[in-house]
């Protein structure tokens, strides 16, 4: 393991950040040239080589989720030769370095194609306190041009402790439309416990949110403009690269702690967009309530010119963390304070290391990052002889130390806080 401190030097080099953000450290936990998989042995890895089921050159890790001692790891099958979509690494027996990933709950439950018994295409993922993961298999093959819808929408909730599943459910026809493409989920558990869950799912090229009930078993589609991407904030400049992402619509999505009117606020916001949006799961739990709720959702201030942000995350105090894309770094904003510029700060920023930071999580303090070059792996050509995913660590209390997002006590009071 290395110890990566905010700078933006060589992620081979020790350096110390000697601005307003503190000293909180970054600490690279595992890193990848490219990702490999736990086969039984080595005949069965240059067998499923030999033909074509694993090309480590085509897998590219998005995802990542944390639970007791589990990482997981999803791999997106965006190209041949994606062995298992859905994959952990055992924090027990892998302390650094380059671990391989174990497919979840097992190899056949990870085979393409085979709808209703196994994951085709995992994105974003949830562990909820109650033991549950959370994954919606998009059943997709390929991406953009070369996308096949393999098997229907299909939201998968295991037992963490049995690796068992729980429930499937298939989205219904009216949830999607023929621009869809998911990438992300959020859970939200309600004050009546594990049974009071819902879940939304950010449709981000066909703009809308997909709810779902765990108690009614039932879905239904919210759409609002607010879902839609920023015409002027299509362009971005990454690892290098000038390109247009236009059309990306919802994708960040972070929850509050539960208000005194007994609900969270869903904070969410358009990929090309450098806005944030809110609306009260009040709303959105209600499928009739939400279908006329134009005016319920808010409108927050800009984050700034560079303010393109992929996922977020808000911890139990009300504290937010998001990836900013064009900074390689991610930045906090504590819920207390009004959604401001000046109310935010970048806890770490790596130019080498934090090149497109693709999902954000805290789990018991800590806070994972995972980032994976992206735009690089879609538009060019990665370079397979440096390191190009990495997972890193920092403890929450240490990110913010010194910061805007400690400045006020740590606590919740209302929503009225927000704008």
């Amino acid at each position: 393991m290395s110890f990566l401190f905010l700078g933006s030097e060589s992620a081979n080099e020790i350096q110390r950040w000697g601005s307003q953000f503190g000293q909180a450290p970054l600490l690279e936990r595992f890193f990848w040239k490219t990702l490999d998989f736990a086969y039984p042995d080595d005949a069965s890895r240059n067998f499923a080589m030999m033909k074509g089921e694993y090309i480590p050159e085509n897998a590219l890790p998005v995802g990542i989720e944390v639970w007791r001692n589990k990482l997981f790891v999803t791999v997106p099958r965006w190209r041949n030769g994606i062995p298992a979509t859905l994959n952990y690494i055992s924090l027990d027996t892998n302390r650094g370095g380059s671990p391989k990933l174990t497919p979840y709950p097992n190899w056949v439950q990870n085979k393409a194609g085979a709808c209703g018994s196994a994951i085709t295409t995992a994105y974003r993922i949830h562990a909820d306190v109650c033991d549950r993961l959370w994954v919606l298999d998009t059943g997709t093959i390929g991406i953009g041009n070369t996308t096949i819808q393999a098997c229907p929408y299909t939201l998968n909730v295991f037992d963490l402790t049995t690796d068992k599943i729980l429930r499937q459910y298939r989205l219904k026809a009216e949830d999607i439309n023929m621009n869809t493409f998911i990438a992300n989920i959020a859970v939200d558990l309600g004050k009546g416990g594990c049974e009071d869950a819902y879940a939304y799912m950010s449709d981000e090229l066909g703009y809308g949110l997909i709810v779902y009930s765990w108690e009614q078993n039932k879905s239904w589609r919210v759409t609002h403009s607010y879902l839609m991407p920023d015409p002027l904030a299509g362009d971005y400049n990454i690892g290098g690269l000038n390109f247009q992402w236009g059309e990306e619509g919802v994708f960040g999505m972070s929850l509050s702690p539960i208000a005194a009117d007994g609900f969270r606020t869903l904070f969410f916001h358009p990929l090309s967009s450098r806005r944030e949006f809110s609306v009260s799961t009040k709303i959105l739990r209600d499928e009739q309530l939400s279908q006329d709720s134009y005016h319920e959702f808010q409108v927050l201030p800009e984050r700034g010119p560079l303010g393109h942000c992929t996922s977020s995350v808000m911890d139990e105090n009300g504290l937010q963390f998001f990836n900013l894309i064009d900074q390689n770094a991610v930045g906090c904003w504590n819920s207390m304070m009004p959604y401001e510029a000046e109310n935010q700060a970048v806890v770490a920023r790596h130019d080498t290391a934090m090149i497109f930071p693709a999902d954000v999580k805290v789990n018991r303090g800590l806070l994972w990052i995972i980032s994976d070059k992206m735009p690089v792996f879609l538009l060019s050509t990665l370079n397979y002889t440096d390191v190009n995913f990495r997972i890193l660590t920092m403890p929450v209390k240490e990110a913010v130390a010194g910061t805007v997002c400690e400045n006020s006590p740590w606590g919740y009071i209302s929503n009225s806080l927000w704008w």
